[in-house]
């Protein structure tokens, strides 16, 4: 299932996609399943 908001990256050629509706099925691109890319951690406000 697909989750709002969520960032999707091809492996193989570097696409990145983000979900804009929810849903069932997955996403894929050069034939392969796409991985949900983890979000980026803020830098320190130290």
């Amino acid at each position: 299932m697909n989750q709002l908001g969520k960032r999707f990256r091809c492996e193989v050629c570097g696409t990145e996609v983000l979900c804009t509706k929810g849903g069932e099925g997955t996403v894929s691109c050069c034939g392969k399943e796409m991985q949900v890319q983890e979000p980026r951690p803020l830098p320190s406000s130290d």
